[in-house]
């Protein structure tokens, strides 16, 4: 199996082998996150994608091959990946573009994309001696691992700001997490995570800062290769917070590319609210993530200093992409457009990223012909409350046909 060759800052370019205390660049702290390297040789004479059609399209295992993982077969409890690539006719309609798909990632166990991170980060933690795990999260992430551990019977520990919507602390407690509510921003119980895990020996998921989460979310870009004929598409947009899944997608497609799978790259599209857009400031700007103000609905993607910015600028880049800002109120635009054309349920951080494609279909900036994948990350279900502000709520009316009539007519 492929274990890391190496592990290389996105700052200063140190190398470093993996452990179980190996997160971040040592030299320059948080914001120098690690890049996974393997043997991309020896990957391409071992192995090959003609394989992938004997296996069943169940989970995100299918790829072990591309994954640093020792072993050579995983059984996992719970079926993560493997999901759905919707062809969305109403939505293509609706926006006058003819090959639009949603990816969506609703449909993994805790209903996030998140998932296809936290499982690979448990294999991981196990493989490096670690039985005890912690994560700093909005909700989605911490969810997962809560999930996850809970099928593995693994202890978790996951650090929430106190302003986590409840939806999402109910899943957390429902899989028996321990829960530790935090009087402070997301960035502030991230920092408390990765301290209160040194001290105690936790292996820590967070996003942006364990290097194996962004090999877990690129499994997304790789089954959407296969779903396309490994034909990747011309634009992938993904809703982005800290950064890590758009550094996902896009070394989910240049380990395809490095290996022989595919023979183009795609662009990328970083969608983020306009309360929460360092990473488009950056990008747009010096390259230098710098602290923002949080302040958006979409708490999935509130981030004031993404982790993974510095390298999630740099593969927006790499990509040629760009990065779009969009308003609360296009995100719930978007989540209503996405329920009414296609019959999807996305949480306002997943709907940023219909809402980013709205706003550059309306500019001319996607051709009507142009291959566009849309990642849809966590289920509206999470965010009941936006939900409801998207919507007209129905006034009640009296329980006789005559007001039925009255109300259809």
């Amino acid at each position: 199996m492929p274990l890391p060759e190496s592990l290389t800052c996105v700052l200063c370019s140190a190398v470093y082998r993996e452990g179980p205390s190996q997160y971040s660049c040592p030299q320059c702290g948080e914001l120098g996150t690690l890049r996974v390297s393997y043997d991309y040789d020896r990957i391409r004479a071992s192995a090959g994608r003609d394989g992938m059609a004997n296996l069943p399209f169940r989970d995100h295992w299918r790829y072990l091959p591309l994954l640093p993982l020792a072993a050579g077969r995983v059984e996992f409890p719970l079926a993560v990946g493997g999901t759905p690539l919707y062809p969305v006719p109403g939505l293509r309609k609706a926006l006058g573009l003819e090959r639009l798909w949603i990816k969506d990632d609703t449909a993994n166990p805790s209903a996030s994309l998140k998932d296809r991170a936290s499982s690979l980060v448990l294999l991981k933690g196990r493989e490096l001696g670690r039985r005890e795990f912690a994560a700093a999260s909005t909700g989605n992430a911490g969810a997962s691992l809560a999930c996850l551990s809970a099928a593995l019977e693994l202890p978790c520990h996951i650090f929430v700001p106190e302003t986590a919507p409840r939806a999402k602390v109910a899943q957390l407690l429902i899989f028996g997490a321990d829960v530790l509510s935090v009087r402070g921003t997301y960035s502030e119980a991230f920092s408390l995570c990765v301290e209160a895990s040194d001290r105690f020996g936790w292996y820590n998921r967070n996003t942006g800062y364990n290097p194996y989460t962004v090999e877990g979310k690129k499994t997304v870009a790789l089954e959407i290769a296969e779903q396309l004929g490994w034909e990747p598409p011309d634009t992938v947009i993904v809703a982005t917070g800290d950064g890590c899944i758009l550094s996902g997608v896009w070394k989910g497609f240049t380990d395809l590319y490095r290996v022989g799978w595919i023979s183009r790259l795609p662009r990328l599209v970083a969608a983020q609210a306009e309360g929460s857009q360092s990473i488009k400031q950056a990008f747009d700007g010096d390259g230098t993530i710098r602290a923002v103000v949080e302040d958006t609905l979409a708490d999935s993607i509130s981030v004031a200093l993404p982790r993974n910015g510095v390298m999630a600028v740099q593969d927006l880049k790499a990509s040629g992409g760009c990065a779009v800002s969009v308003s609360d109120g296009e995100i719930l635009e978007a989540m209503a457009l996405l329920g009414k054309t296609a019959g999807l349920f996305a949480e306002p951080a997943a709907a940023s990223a219909v809402a980013a494609l709205v706003k550059l279909a309306d500019q001319g900036e996607v051709p009507s012909g142009e291959r566009v994948v849309v990642l849809s990350t966590g289920h509206g279900l999470k965010d009941v409350d936006a939900a409801l502000q998207a919507v007209d709520p129905p006034e009640p009316l009296e329980c006789s046909i005559d007001a039925v009539a009255r109300r259809v007519s």
